[in-house]
């Protein structure tokens, strides 16, 4: 008998949510599906989250719990119109539909806590080059020396980092890192890029790339040093793509600096 958290705002017992738990013997405790709320609940060996509504709340809850929460394995509830809106970026271990009987809800159970403790064995961390950064201790070192990074340069820095080479616009950045329920302007995203290529230095401000008119990607050290110990062809190349990268990102930064920022960009920068 496992012991079970399910989060939920519908003002109905467990049994409703998911019916098929009622028809077996875990211990199931109900609490808001609320992040402040998650404080002081008490530990669990699975989480539920309730997603039959609200599912872009329900997305940043996901994410909120697959960063800073308990670490057990996290299940989501969905109905089966929901199914179409889950992606791996919500951060979640496996999906159930409300519908699902018994034997496939304990099924899934049992897997995801399986699952769970293999991957408690292995490091979380994301190694390229001279940096790594490490998803369990919210840290990046290059070269051994350790980042000061806000949680947002942390954020962006990982999830760049774990798609190298994937070019992504300023508005998906801006959705991915900070989330449905931020309102402020893509302004954001070049600032704190700004800010993470200082703190990276000179010598490894490239591996954030700009692609002009586009957005940002991570350059690999593996592309930039066969771009940079090629023939002359491909080193010119690659000289003349960072020359365009650079020329265009400080107009950017530029306008970032004199504009003025609602006080909702401020806030998301510190």
């Amino acid at each position: 008998m496992s012991s079970l958290l399910l989060l939920t705002n519908a003002l109905e017992p467990s049994a409703q949510v998911l019916p098929a738990l009622g028809l077996l013997l875990h211990q199931v405790r109900v609490a808001p599906a609320e992040g402040p709320a998650l404080i002081d609940t008490p530990s669990a060996d699975a989480v539920l989250v309730d997603g039959r509504r609200d599912l872009p709340q329900v997305r940043s809850l996901c994410q909120l719990l697959r960063s800073t929460g308990p670490g057990c394995p996290l299940l989501l509830i969905v109905t089966e119109g929901g199914l179409a809106a889950v992606t791996a970026d919500w951060g979640i271990d496996d999906v159930l539909l409300d519908t699902a009987g018994p034997a496939e809800v304990e099924a899934r159970l049992r897997l995801a806590l399986g699952r769970r403790q293999i991957t408690d064995d292995s490091p979380m961390e994301i190694r390229t080059g001279d940096l790594s950064v490490d998803e369990a201790t919210y840290s990046a070192k290059l070269k051994g020396r350790v980042l000061d990074l806000t949680f947002k340069e942390f954020e962006l820095l990982k999830y760049l980092a774990q798609h190298p080479g994937r070019v992504f616009t300023r508005a998906q950045l801006l959705q991915e890192v900070w989330g449905y329920d931020y309102f402020g302007g893509t302004r954001t995203v070049d600032v704190h890029v700004r800010r993470l290529r200082a703190k990276l230095g000179p010598e490894h401000e490239s591996l954030i790339g700009t692609v002009r008119n586009v957005g940002y990607r991570f350059v690999t050290p593996e592309k930039s040093d066969r771009s940079g110990t090629g023939g002359s062809r491909s080193g010119g190349a690659g000289r003349e793509e960072t020359t365009k990268t650079e020329s265009s990102h400080p107009k950017t930064e530029e306008s970032d600096e004199t504009s003025p920022r609602s006080a909702t960009e401020v806030a998301a920068e510190a």
